[in-house]
């Protein structure tokens, strides 16, 4: 027996699913947040949900909004469901269903004009964003805004009609300043070093481009507190709505499975007050940097690490490539030998212990992360997981062998087949470019590195060159599994 997920059906759920203690009513939209994906309803929205279960802050419910053709699929699935979500939170030894209901409504483009008029609605105190690693317009090799990208191009030459996020933001405390109401807060959700600092950063160079005074105006005025989210939150497919439907006897069009550990850890800056979230868990500290290190490099640069090995293995789950002793060897010796080791001390955090609980949490058969998820939008995440990393090390004066194997098995990945000859569907919008840099990388392994946006520095440092070289010739050779014999056994190094 099943039904669908909405409010009239909460009752009937409540048998197998835990339901909101809340109701609609008892909502205000106090938050916006962009980005309604899967990770965002799996960890901030998870968090109010849990708070507004405390009766408390019930006006800083979420308000949705989309900027992407692919956001009005979201809108319409949650619509229909009175935007409502089945989370499936999933440990190694047992599973639960929670229904959240902390969003009151969304707003989809192309209604572009009804976002701008949220913004200025002074009921909104915070904007949240959750858009991916790659959609802040930075230039990846210098860390600073792109003015260039025909994105902010087209927004900068029509401020009062944007399209992009940041355009929005900008015409809507330009509304905001309009009416003499304070600003809202901006506050990042996305794995990105400084993602509050980076955040600025784009509003402000946008907003240099057609009106300076403004952009002076933001970064005088505007709150952007940095941020450490954390939860492994796979996408939804047909295996993840059968599972909500079978077990759990809810059709849910769009339901978020996650394992159980989540994490966030934020900088208490927010001028027009803020919904009370250390009471459900958040970490609230002066300097969120070193908490955001450990995990873009350690958790996320351990994901970078395992996705093309796995891949040219042709292994799909990330658990199967935890279970094979060559790849987790691997993620262990590079991550305790060349990672750990040149990321800052966390106060009150043992680093060892932190890459034990990665492990055990990468091992999770019950998650169903992919391998492809982890592998897709490389061109963003090598910069931002791996390549700081390697840059360190070299700045110091160290070995990268394990690094720069990691920068050669992608570049292998990107030849397009893997070890057995079956072909990789790439999810990357600099699919292209790579994968000719990786067959040009045959004739001359520097051909790769010569993508000065993603490798920068490191791409012409000597050291890393011949390591890379080495790695890549080897994989070429002798496949990857025996290439990570040789690593294991110290027999890499050229």
């Amino acid at each position: 027996m099943t039904c669908k997920l909405s409010l009239a059906n909460l009752a009937e759920i409540s048998g197998t699913a835990t339901i909101p203690a809340y109701s609609r009513e008892q909502l205000k939209a106090g938050i916006l947040h962009f980005g309604v994906g899967n990770f965002h309803r799996a960890h901030q929205a998870v968090y109010l949900h849990e708070l507004f279960n405390q009766g408390r802050d019930m006006d800083f419910a979420i308000l949705g909004a989309g900027v992407l053709p692919s956001d009005r699929k979201m809108k319409e699935t949650l619509e229909a469901q009175d935007y409502l979500t089945t989370v499936v939170e999933q440990d190694i030894n047992r599973s639960t269903a929670t229904v959240t209901g902390p969003m009151t409504g969304m707003i989809a483009a192309p209604d572009f004009g009804d976002i701008i008029a949220a913004l200025s609605d002074p009921a909104i105190r915070i904007v949240s964003m959750t858009i991916t690693e790659g959609g802040y317009f930075i230039d990846p090799a210098t860390g600073k805004f792109d003015p260039g990208h025909p994105a902010m191009v087209a927004d900068a030459a029509n401020p009062g009609e944007p399209k992009t996020v940041f355009g929005l933001i900008i015409a809507g405390l330009k509304a905001r300043r309009a009416k003499g109401m304070p600003p809202f807060t901006v506050m990042c959700c996305d794995n990105i070093p400084g993602n509050g600092e980076v955040t600025e950063a784009t509003i402000t160079g946008l907003a240099k481009l057609s009106d300076p005074d403004f952009a002076h105006w933001i970064h005088e005025n505007v709150a952007f507190p940095n941020s450490m989210v954390d939860r492994i939150t796979p996408a939804t497919g047909e295996r993840e709505i059968g599972i909500a439907r079978d077990t759990y006897g809810i059709e849910d069009g769009w339901p978020v499975f996650c394992e159980e550990f989540k994490q966030w850890v934020l900088e208490d800056r927010f001028p027009l007050g803020r919904p009370a979230l250390e009471a459900v868990g958040v970490t609230f500290v002066p300097d969120v940097a070193p908490y955001e290190l450990m995990k873009l490099r350690i958790l996320n640069g351990g994901h970078a690490a395992i996705a093309y090995p796995a891949a040219l293995m042709d292994i799909h789950f990330v658990h199967e490539a935890m279970e094979e002793p060559l790849i987790r060897a691997f993620l262990a010796k590079l991550e305790r030998d060349e990672i750990i080791p040149v990321v800052p001390p966390v106060p009150d955090t043992s680093l060892d212990d932190y890459f034990q609980l990665i492990e055990s949490r990468f091992s999770n058969p019950k998650i169903g992360d992919t391998i492809p998820r982890l592998a897709q939008d490389g061109s963003n995440r090598q910069p931002k997981f791996i390549l700081p990393s390697t840059a360190d090390r070299l700045n110091k004066g160290l070995d990268v062998v394990g690094l720069a194997l990691v920068s050669a098995l992608w570049c292998r990945y990107f030849e397009g087949k893997s070890d057995s000859g079956k072909a990789i569907v790439f999810n990357d919008a600099s699919a292209e470019r790579l994968q000719k840099a990786a067959l040009a990388s045959r004739d001359d392994p520097k051909a790769f590195l010569a993508l000065g946006d993603i490798f920068g520095a490191v791409g012409q440092n000597p050291l890393f060159i011949r390591r890379f070289s080495h790695a890549l010739t080897t994989l070429r050779v002798v496949g990857t599994a025996e290439t990570l014999k040789r690593y294991l056994d110290g027999r890499l190094a050229a």
